[in-house]
């Protein structure tokens, strides 16, 4: 059941991002020129504690979009879209930073990322050990 109503939440996020500004008179005006020229990049980022995404609840939920300008209810989204162009949206790619130092308490936190990003569909997720250890991979994206 957890899981069901994790990825409601989600997907309901997700479409809000995305389909937000087709609302009202944009969908009234089927010849109207397109808003935008830049692809979508729409994400929804969630953080939960525990070991698995699927059997645990998320405790925070925040929008992002990058395109065309930051935007969401991420605290510093431009901040946040500027680390995700740094690495070409490959969340793989962030890496911890030099000289953080975090004890090696297990007390796993779980970061997901689901959403589109520059017109592709993209789904991520990460475990990590503690909250400390989440906080050096980043200074702002996962910071919420």
């Amino acid at each position: 059941m957890r899981n069901t109503a994790r990825w409601a939440a989600t997907l309901g996020l997700t479409a809000t991002a995305v389909c937000g500004p087709l609302t009202g008179s944009a969908l009234a005006t089927p010849d109207a020129a397109p808003a935008s020229l830049y692809a979508p990049s729409a994400l929804v980022l969630t953080v939960a504690h525990g070991d698995s995404a699927t059997m645990t609840t998320p405790v925070r939920a925040v929008t992002l979009s990058c395109s065309p300008t930051p935007s969401g209810t991420h605290p510093d989204s431009a901040s946040a879209c500027a680390e995700l162009r740094g690495v070409g949206g490959n969340f793989e790619a962030l890496t911890a930073r030099d000289g953080m130092l975090c004890t090696k308490q297990y007390d796993p936190v779980i970061v997901t990322v689901d959403g589109v990003w520059q017109g592709k569909r993209v789904s991520y997720e990460r475990t990590f050990a503690n909250e400390c250890v989440k906080g050096s991979y980043t200074t702002s994206l996962f910071a919420f």
